[in-house]
């Protein structure tokens, strides 16, 4: 099978599996409704006794966890080939760490106001990582140049000290321990319209963007020296790729908290089934992260109702044993 017939099968299978996923994610629920009234509604504008559940509460969730699903499995690619590592990620850098500090920050001070319908705890939160990226790349940065190496032990370093600043702060704001606890471990229970807006309007554009440095990135899992020699101007490539990535992690925390493991385990998955050219694994990382994601909130919010499961904890109850799995099959 040529890789042209293997990459158009793969994405037509994603593609059902994403269909089929969004509606199994709005019927199912503390009321079950049938996926053909989910059509009337959606594509016949029929009112339906289920119409307000539909369009206001589920059908928003899933779009969120679409566009959020598919910016982290698509930034989780994009550094993974960054650091020729697959045990790598957005929270390698700090980057996640970074906008749950700000998150906190927002609630413990009792700071309130919103950003294009966006909370001061997803403002704080896209500010964190914006900044955390830029402490991790000044630590790195040496002679004009970056060091992977070094930004990979400068990040992992910047992440254990912030989150050890977040349980300080949580030591001292008891009275906000639970919001507090909620928002570091992901949730979409409280998504809107806005949310769904704005999130689109930054994360779909930044994978788009990703995905146009996709022959540069092959060429940079070559090794920095070799792309150096075949054109690719490395340093402005990988700030240009973190920048990007930064955006998207930040847009990501601000609505939806911190989730992790989704962009580990994604591109990996990818890798396995259709090799290392990026310009298939980032496009197919972000559907199937977008599936993973839906499936995920899906079953948390549907398992030991009325009590919802975090999106974060059933994505890491997922991912560490995969985890595992690969450091195990990396020896």
């Amino acid at each position: 099978m040529t890789n042209k017939i293997k990459y158009n099968t793969m994405l037509v299978l994603l593609l059902v599996c994403l269909a089929a996923a969004i509606v199994a994610a709005v019927s199912i629920g503390a009321v079950n409704i049938p996926a053909g009234e989910f059509v009337d509604v959606l594509f016949r504008g029929k009112e339906t006794e289920h119409s307000t559940i539909l369009m206001q509460i589920r059908l928003p969730r899933v779009l969120l966890s679409l566009a959020v699903g598919a910016g982290l499995a698509a930034v989780g690619a994009v550094m993974q080939g960054i650091f020729k590592n697959p045990l790598v990620d957005s929270y390698t850098l700090g980057m996640s760490s970074g906008a749950s500090l700000g998150a906190v920050i927002s609630i413990v001070t009792g700071v309130s106001f919103s950003i294009a319908g966006i909370s001061t705890t997803g403002v704080f939160a896209f500010i964190g990582a914006v900044a955390t990226l830029m402490l991790v790349y000044s630590l790195a940065h040496k002679k004009h140049k970056i060091s992977v190496n070094s930004l990979l032990l400068a990040g992992v370093a910047v992440s254990y000290f912030l989150s050890s600043v977040i349980a300080f702060l949580m030591l001292l704001s008891r009275d906000n321990i639970q919001h507090v606890v909620f928002w570091t471990m992901g949730s979409l229970s409280l998504t809107s319209w806005n949310k769904v807006a704005v999130s689109y309007i930054a994360i779909i554009p930044g994978i788009l963007a990703l995905m146009l440095y996709a022959r540069e990135l092959n060429i940079l899992t070559m090794g920095d020296e070799s792309a150096q020699y075949l054109g690719v101007d490395v340093e402005k490539l990988k700030k240009i790729l973190l920048l990007i990535s930064c955006v998207i992690v930040g847009s990501v925390v601000s609505v939806s908290g911190t989730i992790g493991f989704l962009g580990l385990v994604a591109p990996h998955i990818i890798r396995l089934l259709v090799g290392s050219d990026n310009k298939a694994v980032i496009p197919f990382s972000a559907i199937l992260g977008a599936i993973l994601l839906i499936v995920s909130d899906t079953l948390g919010r549907t398992l030991i109702q009325p009590v919802e499961i975090p999106v974060g904890v059933m994505t890491s109850i997922m991912g560490g044993p995969f985890f595992i799995f690969l450091l195990r099959k990396q020896k």
